[in-house]
């Protein structure tokens, strides 16, 4: 019913950029939240960066003045720009869009996952 994909992974050396997008698509009457997320030691994902709907942000330390998250609610769309990418920065990164819209007969709420675009960082 809802759809999330993300796109612009790839290989890049450090120091480099690389941009990634994000589009919901489906049944949607409207998104709240929209974020990016990586796997961690000890963790199954964690917050790189989110967004709301009016455009407040967060970000975790670790990226915090490299990546800059950013959303385009006409299309659904969010992005992350990643500027001075470390070797650590590897990971495969999730996008989440916190959805609400009719699933199932009733109005309810969601949390969807997209599968993932892979960020390589080496020389």
């Amino acid at each position: 019913q809802v759809q999330v994909v993300e796109s612009g992974g790839g290989l890049v050396q450090p120091g480099g950029s690389l941009r990634l997008s994000c589009a919901a698509s489906g049944s949607i009457f409207s998104i709240n939240d929209m974020g990016w997320y990586r796997p961690a030691p000890g963790k199954q994902r964690e917050l790189v960066a989110t967004s709301t709907s009016g455009g407040v942000t967060n970000y975790a330390d670790s990226v915090k003045g490299r990546f800059t998250i950013s959303r385009d609610n006409a299309k659904n769309t969010v992005y992350l720009q990643m500027n001075s990418l470390k070797p650590e920065d590897t990971a495969v990164y999730f996008c989440n869009a916190d959805v609400s819209g009719w699933y199932n007969g009733r109005f309810s709420r969601a949390k969807v996952w997209g599968q993932g675009t892979q960020v390589t960082v080496s020389s």
